[in-house]
């Protein structure tokens, strides 16, 4: 069984950046598209990014395009989100997730109900 942790997470003030980190375990995640989700308040669980399983392919949302980076090592069972120039909206909690399909391309930011196993979420706070 595929288990997912976040980490990274913490209080960054506007224009900074964090590192989020997605630790795998139970299972190697060569097999698997990786997704970033992120939850406001009040707010819809919201796709942020994907990478495919080898990493040649990315994807993101279209209002983070340029700020938000997705990456992978495979040989370290972790992916990666790079997230520059933080805004106060880019507060929520943020999770990884992990679809079970090596051919996925990610042509799109794949949608929540399409991913099999999910982590438990980091919370990002964007405040100065």
């Amino acid at each position: 069984q595929l288990q997912l942790v976040e980490s990274g997470g913490g209080l960054v003030q506007p224009g900074g950046s964090l590192r989020l980190s997605c630790a795998a375990s139970g299972s190697t995640l060569d097999y698997y598209v990786i997704g970033w989700f992120r939850q406001a308040p009040g707010k819809e669980r919201e796709g942020v990014s994907c990478i495919s399983s080898s990493g040649s392919s990315t994807n993101y949302a279209d209002s983070l395009k340029g700020r938000f980076t997705t990456s992978r090592d495979n040989a370290k069972n972790t992916v990666y989100l790079q997230m520059n120039m933080l805004k106060p909206e880019d507060t929520a909690v943020y999770y990884c997730a992990a679809l079970h399909d090596s051919f996925a391309s990610c042509s799109r930011v794949y949608v929540a109900y399409e991913y099999d196993y999910w982590g438990q979420g980091t919370q990002v706070t964007v405040s100065s």
